[in-house]
């Protein structure tokens, strides 16, 4: 309490006492028992409502005795049913958290974890995911500026997370109890296989597989990739104590448009423990690049057939080469080639209108500008009946897409009608000309897309000595070849937006987490913050069907499907205000990462505890682990005093008080006819 806090407080004695002493003794002629009653009532009235006004803090110190937490933590995970350890588990934590000498000596804090770390006191080994590496973040947060034990009842198997080794604080000891049986078993493994998602229809896909065996022996296993009934790749693996693991790469054949599953095996002669590990479903999703392309032509030129031998080399290509007036129908092609165009090419523009196919047009001496002006508003031509031969220069801020620099400075000239070319809408220019050493400014090779329409142009014929020159310099087309791919690619890729925009994978491993995001626009094409978004989710084996709403979540909606079942599950996304809908699939591959494993992680667990210079304890060594944590004097418990100051104004009873004493006063002045 400060000093003017007491010097208020006297101050307010002396207030009170003085007008008690006018009130009831100046005036009073009788001074009786009564009057002295009414003075102290009156004092004790003044100066309870005095000392609230200045409200002083009362100041109580509190002794309380901190114990050392003692984090109990069990893994939850199905791993331990898988190695036969949760009832072994369950015994373990009971003999613990019920020893009356650690009660006495630990705040026991009891945990359990598997892909998330929970306050329990109950465990169903059900968890889907094992990560270790949250256990370690979990308790950092808990119990800040503390110097504690941990003890871990864990097979050490980690599915997620990063690494726990280096995860806990190394100045607090971790004593792990390892859960399982700790015999080596022969084992062999797939531990990781990699692929890529997506792959081209009629293209083959790299796979990586790494294989583990666990055992004293030497053996010869057979690894195969199969597709239902069909064994694409079949192969012999060897191992041996000193040769552990094997890494395989494999080229397999996508034959088939669409989501196709495989199935990795390996088996060998020998008997295992655990075969569930032998075994990894996976998908990969094959996209049809087909394309058909029309390049139509009025004049016989090297170039054409140049075009057509460049653009099928990819498999998903196919060019057919016609004159203006054999097209009626544009429905079959993807994208035009227009080489050339004239006066006669009236029809296949007009037509083109309809059809709004991405085109790709190419110039030369016997093109007909003005024609040309007529019918695109991308380039406008002025040009003279003289002829000019242009050579190329790469534009580095080109990034429409990603293209490598073939060599187009070193590449013979193109051949066009001399004149000026002006750029009239937004044009990526890919090469620039030059005519010997001067540059036009003029674009050589550009590209354009405006409303979802996308368009080509190479200002020059002649284009087959590129090929040609490429090969010379290369000893392959490919380079010159993948640079044609890249436009026709780019031509036959749809960009047009569409209202409602889903985002999902074509395929889900059992156990990990499945979301689906979706984004709706309005007409102006802004995110609309209003809309309602639900799903409607269909199992194809079982015809179930589930309806769900879509959450928004800062500038898309999400919906969390986790827990399905392995299968093929298709599913339609609709905006209730719009009816604007979505339709997809996706399928759930029969995978359970928590039936990999056939021992616990001894190695990984010593790390730990040596990381944290803690120790290991197997389940029958539990009384070790008590008389080790008992016995350390690191953990005493702390006399911990709490100074508490707690404001006049919270005190209720004074208010009360001062409550009856107006209150008496006015009776007692009352009874005695004093008012």
């Amino acid at each position: 309490m400060t000093t003017n806090t007491i010097l208020l407080i006297l101050l307010s004695i002396l207030i009170a006492g003085g007008l008690s002493f006018f009130q009831y003794y100046f005036k009073a002629k009788n001074k009786t028992k009564t009057t002295l009653l009414l003075a102290f009532l009156r004092f004790f009235s003044i100066f309870g409502i005095l000392l609230l006004l200045i409200n002083p803090k009362i100041t109580s110190n509190i002794f309380e005795i901190v114990k050392t937490p003692l984090p109990i933590v069990v893994d939850n995970s199905s791993s331990i049913s898988e190695l036969k350890a949760n009832e072994t588990s369950l015994e373990i934590y009971k003999k613990l958290v019920s020893n009356k000498d650690l009660q006495e000596k630990f705040e026991i804090q009891s945990y359990q974890f598997s892909n998330e770390v929970e306050i329990s006191e109950k465990f169903d080994f059900k968890g889907s995911q094992t990560n270790l590496d949250e256990v370690a973040k979990n308790l950092k947060s808990t119990n800040k500026n503390s110097t504690f034990p941990t003890v871990i009842l864990t097979d050490g198997n980690q599915t997620s997370g990063n690494d726990y080794v280096y995860s806990f604080n190394p100045n607090n000891k971790v004593y792990p109890i390892i859960l399982g049986d700790t015999t080596t078993f022969l084992d062999l493994k797939i531990n990781q296989l990699n692929v890529n998602k997506y792959a081209f229809h009629k293209n083959k896909f790299p796979v990586e597989v790494f294989l583990q065996y666990s055992g004293t022996k030497n053996i010869t296993a057979d690894f195969s990739i199969s597709q239902g009934n069909s064994v694409l790749s079949k192969q012999s693996v060897s191992f041996s104590p000193s040769k552990k693991s094997q890494v395989l790469n494999i080229l397999l054949p996508a034959n088939n448009v669409g989501v196709q599953v495989f199935k990795a095996s390996i088996s060998s002669k020998e008997s295992e423990k655990n075969t569930y590990n032998n075994i990894k479903n996976f998908a990969v999703e094959v996209i049809d690049q087909k394309s058909e392309v029309a390049l139509i032509s009025t004049i016989n030129h090297p170039d054409l057939g140049a075009l057509k031998r460049s653009i099928e080399t990819n498999q998903q290509r196919k060019v057919t080469i016609l004159k203006p007036n054999q097209i009626n129908s544009l429905v079959d092609y993807n994208v035009l080639i227009l080489y050339q165009p004239t006066s006669e090419f009236k029809s296949i523009f007009e037509t083109n209108k309809n059809a709004n196919l991405n085109t790709w047009i190419i110039t030369g001496t016997n093109t007909d500008f003005n024609f040309l002006n007529q019918y695109q508003n991308s380039l406008q031509f002025k040009m003279s009946n003289q002829k000019e031969d242009y050579l190329a220069d790469f534009s580095t801020q080109f990034n429409l897409f990603a293209i490598d620099n073939i060599g187009f400075e070193n590449l013979p000239p193109l051949q066009n009608s001399f004149g000026n070319v002006t750029v009239k809408e937004n044009v990526d220019v890919l090469l620039s000309s030059r005519i010997r050493n001067v540059t036009t400014g003029f674009p050589l090779f550009a590209y354009t897309e405006n409303q979802g329409k996308r368009n080509a142009f190479l200002l020059g014929e002649n284009i087959w000595k590129w090929r040609l020159q490429s090969h010379i310099d290369n000893q392959s087309f490919d380079k010159f070849d993948v640079f044609v791919d890249k436009t026709i690619q780019f031509l036959a890729s749809n960009s047009s937006k569409k209202s409602l925009a889903v985002n999902h994978e074509s395929f889900y491993n059992s156990g990990e987490e499945i979301e689906i995001n979706a984004q709706y626009f309005n007409k102006n094409y802004e995110f609309d913050e209003n809309a309602r978004l639900s799903i409607s989710l269909k199992n194809k084996t079982t015809k179930q069907t589930k309806n769900y709403d879509l959450l928004k979540s800062n500038n898309s909606y999400k919906v969390n499907l986790d827990g399905l079942s392995a299968g093929e599950y298709s599913f339609k996304v609709t905006e209730l205000k719009s009816k604007a809908t979505y339709n997809g699939f996706f399928e759930v591959l029969d995978f359970d990462i928590e039936k990999q494993f056939v021992n616990p992680d001894l190695a990984k667990l010593n790390q730990l505890a040596s990381q944290t210079q803690g120790n290991v304890f197997h389940p029958n060594q539990v009384d070790n682990l008590v008389k080790s944590l008992l016995e350390n004097e690191d953990y005493k418990a702390v006399q911990k005093a709490v100074v508490k100051k707690t404001p006049l104004v919270d005190w209720i009873w004074l208010l009360v008080l001062i409550g009856i004493s107006l209150a008496s006063e006015w009776f007692i002045r009352k009874y005695h006819g004093l008012l």
